[in-house]
């Protein structure tokens, strides 16, 4: 055992020590018991409460404060009623304020959180795990989310139909709420419990009061909810909700001569149709035909060295609705049984052309139509089944004589299946996921893909003594389909790479048509009660595991074990209103016993008094060995590094903030560094208004960084180089509201990143201790730059000929994206999109500096635009 075991050794015996004899307390549930309006006028959405249907039950109070200082009385109180009828679920808010003209009206878009608010959360399947939010901001502004992983995910994507209203008097605010059932889910029954909490927001003090008291070290936020009674004899409702829509699109570019599909002006008109049918109270069937997957914002700039693929956000409403349910993240990172970017991608083929052809090629795949089946039955079933079909898709190929077309995706079938079981009152749950992709071949240009690939997964948790401790645990496995080549192409993936030289239990094998592979993740510990909270956990990915077909999967062939120790303070103390630190250890081998990593890591976050945020991590990582870096070549090993962070942010709720961050990394013999500035203001001079600019700054600088693979003779050489590489960008958002419903926003992002390549050499010993003996450097007699081929000769023995030759791998690559979106919500659920999107990519000159680079690329440039208008309506019947 080395002394950086040992330390932790000795950390966590003490702390298990300390906490040992720790129990958790139970803490009373409050329950409110609401009303029918039999025969009751229902009230009147105006935010007054002066209806007499709140004559019929009585307030409930008594808030207590959550954050900083829990447990404690708040600075004003709150309280509420709740009424309903065969429709509706109505709250009535008192906020009190002895200075209302204090009160502060931010207003933001949908989801903004600004300012002064108050937040109703339900727990309508009563499962302790998952809950709907609504968020009721003084100014108007509605905020929704679906809150699952018992408080670990807010999902602001879901945006039911609801109504509200608030008024500022002598007394405070108060505010009127109407959620329809139809936006809730949950089982027949002839009385329904719910859980229900309460959240408000005092924005002076940046003080969250609750209606449930919820201790600053429990497990979860949803198992710790109130209780809502007395709602009899609900009616189900079979929600249906119909949304078409219409897209109308003009796109402008640059004119190249003799390029048929390059015209300088291209229209689209597009139509379809989303619904959305309530098969019961608790399951709801989405459509979608001819549907528009268009982002409002582009995805962030960025440039990967190392070949793996880089994984973004989904954004496209179908596929966000009701993610939790097939949500199956199994390993580590964003390892996904189901990664739905998958579908709609972009086609994967390319055709084959001859001098003078000209190709043009869908930017993403055609959804033809999606079907999704989701929700939770009152006995604690979870159900999800999507079904997709995309298109062939083909590549049109113009000589401006003869035209053809080409296969570039084939038609492909999607089908994802989710279930899960709650029991033991809601402490533990079991699952299953099967996910299918099928593809129709038929000998097409594209039969290098899988004909065929599937994945299944089971799933499990269980907490016990009050939610103290909990035991996880999930196990995947796959099975891919193909031709020869299909099958080879996996093998020797950067997520594969069978065919690493000096690897013993891994090969590639051109005859084979199938993988089989599997994967897991096991985790336990302590998650509640106390300051302390630790936890372990063991993860793999057998070396055949494939999941890229419709999941991710970054890299396979890794087992890594983890060990978390956590400290927490409950209360303010001294200069911090919150603290936490983590101490985090962990370890990675391959599937032959191959001993690739050691790392320890301490990360502390802290809130202060004066409400900024100061973040710190350090890291060490004496043992680093990877099996990728190569790109099938034998293990490498990296020097020992060193990695440290420090960052900040005053306090958000000023008209203007900054923050600010520092993070470097830099391996033992100066065999490598890395530097990053990060820095930013956000500027609000009026309610209505918002003004960020976040600038951002790294260098990467390798004195082994991976070029190419080429051939000595018949003997592999692996060239690498000093690399020197510098990135620019910077994210500039504008927000106006016009009022909650009708807002107007701009996101632009310039991007550079340049790298130059010098001191070529190649790999003799990988796994050397010290980096000069990991390789060997071409001198300058061995290695020469040919500025006609832009490519540089290598005469490794020196016998004047060229032995190999590798491509200047310099480069300066130059993005601009940016999206101005005008949005107008003008009934609710109803909405009007005015989008002009900009765009430009290109590659600059590695001569000039980053300034010069981003100057002719981008101000040099004639920019592709797409002016869009999309326009929805939703019936609710």
């Amino acid at each position: 055992m080395n002394h950086a075991q040992k330390l932790l050794a000795l950390l966590a015996l003490i702390a298990f020590q300390s906490i040992a004899a720790q129990e958790r307390p139970v803490i009373e549930k409050k329950v409110y018991t609401t009303k029918a309006l039999d025969g009751i006028e229902s009230p009147e959405i105006d935010g007054l409460i002066n209806e007499k249907a709140w004559d019929i039950v009585d307030w409930t109070g008594d808030y207590i404060e959550n954050q900083p200082d829990e447990n404690t009385p708040p600075t004003e109180q709150t309280k509420f009623k709740v009424v309903y009828d065969k429709k509706f679920l109505y709250f009535a808010f008192r906020c009190y304020d002895k200075d209302p003209k204090g009160i502060v009206k931010r207003l933001s878009r949908r989801d903004g959180f600004e300012g002064d608010w108050v937040e109703i959360n339900i727990d309508s399947y009563n499962d302790k795990r998952t809950g709907f939010s609504f968020t009721v901001s003084v100014s108007g502004v509605k905020g929704d989310e679906f809150i699952s992983e018992n408080g670990n995910n807010w999902d602001g994507s879901w945006n039911p139909i609801w109504y509200m209203k608030t008024n500022i008097d002598d007394e405070g605010w108060t505010a009127e709420v109407k959620i329809p059932f139809s936006q809730l889910k949950f089982g027949e029954s002839k009385e329904q419990i719910w859980g229900l909490q309460s959240t408000r927001r005092y924005f002076r003090n940046e003080e969250r009061s609750v209606w449930q008291r919820v201790p600053r070290d429990a497990p979860g936020w949803v198992s710790e909810f109130g209780v809502l009674r007395g709602l009899f004899d609900l009616q189900p409702q079979k929600q249906l909700e119909i949304q078409p829509f219409v897209v109308a699109q003009e796109e402008t570019y640059e004119k190249e001569p003799g390029n048929p599909f390059r015209t300088g002006d291209d229209f689209k008109l597009n139509g379809g149709l989303d619904a959305k049918i309530g098969i019961t109270n608790d399951l709801t069937l989405d459509l979608t035909i001819n549907p528009d997957f268009g982002q409002v914002e582009a995805d962030p700039a960025a440039i990967a060295l190392d070949g793996f693929q880089i994984f973004f956000e989904e954004k496209r409403p179908f596929f966000v609705e009701n993610k939790n349910i097939f949500n199956f993240r199994f390993a580590d990172g964003s390892d996904n049984l189901f990664y739905s970017r998958r579908i709609g991608r972009s086609p994967q083929g390319y055709p084959i052309t001859t001098v003078g052809e000209f190709v043009d090629i869908p930017t993403n795949t055609t959804i033809l139509g999606a079907a999704k089946f989701s929700g939770k039955t009152k006995d604690g079933w979870s159900l999800g089944i999507l079904e997709s079909v995309t298109a062939k898709e083909y590549a049109r190929i113009n000589d401006n004589v003869n035209k053809r077309r080409a296969v570039v995706e084939p038609m492909t079938n999607y089908l994802i299946g989710r279930a899960q079981k709650d029991f033991n009152q809601r402490n533990t749950y079991i699952g299953g996921m099967f996910t299918a992709t099928n593809r129709k071949l038929d000998g097409t240009e594209v039969d290098f893909l899988h004909s065929a690939a599937y994945s299944a997964g089971i799933d499990f948790n269980h907490n016990w003594k009050n939610r103290k401790y909990f035991l996880t645990a999930n196990f995947v496995t796959s099975h891919v389909k193909g031709n020869a080549q299909a099958i080879t192409n996996t093998q020797r993936s950067i997520t594969h790479l069978f065919q690493r030289t000096d690897a013993g239990h891994v090969a590639v094998d051109a005859t084979r048509t199938s993988l089989t592979g599997t994967g897991g993740r096991i985790e336990g510990g302590r998650q509640s009660v106390g300051n302390w909270r630790y936890y372990g956990l063991l993860m793999w990915r057998s070396p055949e595991l494939e999941l890229n077909d419709v999941g991710f999967l970054r890299q396979a062939d890794e087992i890594r074990q983890y060990g978390i120790l956590t400290y927490q303070i409950l209360k303010p103390v001294g200069y911090w209103r919150s603290f936490n630190t983590r101490l985090e250890q962990f370890t990675t081998y391959d599937f032959e016993g191959n001993f690739n990593r050691f790392q320890v890591s301490l990360n502390t976050n802290s809130n202060l008094k004066n409400n900024w945020n100061v973040n710190s991590q350090f890291q060490y990582k004496p043992r680093i060995f990877t099996n990728t870096v190569l790109q099938g070549g034998p293990r490498f090993r990296y020097s020992r590094e060193i990695f440290e962070s420090l960052n900040f942010n005053t306090d958000s709720r000023k008209k203007l903030y900054f923050y600010g961050g520092v993070y470097a990394s830099h391996g033992k013999d100066n065999s490598f560094y890395y530097t990053e500035f990060d820095a930013g203001f956000t500027y609000r001079p009026i309610n209505a208004f918002t003004l960020s600019v976040g600038p951002n700054y790294s260098r990467n600088s390798s004195k082994t960084q991976y070029v190419t693979e080429t051939n000595f003779g018949t003997t592999p050489r692996y060239i690498m180089a000093d690399l020197d590489q510098r990135t620019l960008s910077a994210s500039i958002r504008l927000d106006y509201n016009v009022n909650p419903n009708l807002t107007i926003q701009y996101y632009g992002q310039p991007f550079i990143s340049k790298g130059t390549y010098r001191k070529f050499n190649r790999v003799t010993n990988p796994t050397a201790e010290n980096y000069r003996e990991r390789v060997a450097w071409f001198n300058a007699s061995q290695i020469a730059f040919d500025g006609i081929s832009d490519s540089y000769s290598i005469d490794e023995d020196l016998d004047g000929t060229t032995d190999y030759s590798i491509g200047n791998p310099d480069f300066s690559y130059v993005q601009f994206r940016s999206n101005l979106v005008l949005r107008w919500e003008y009934i609710p659920g109803s909405e009007v999109f005015l989008v002009w999107s900009q765009g430009m990519t290109g590659f600059a000159d590695t001569r000039e500096n980053l300034f010069e680079g981003l100057d002719s690329q981008i101000l040099g440039q004639k920019p592709e635009n797409i002016f869009l208008i999309k326009a929805t309506y939703r019936f609710v019947l």
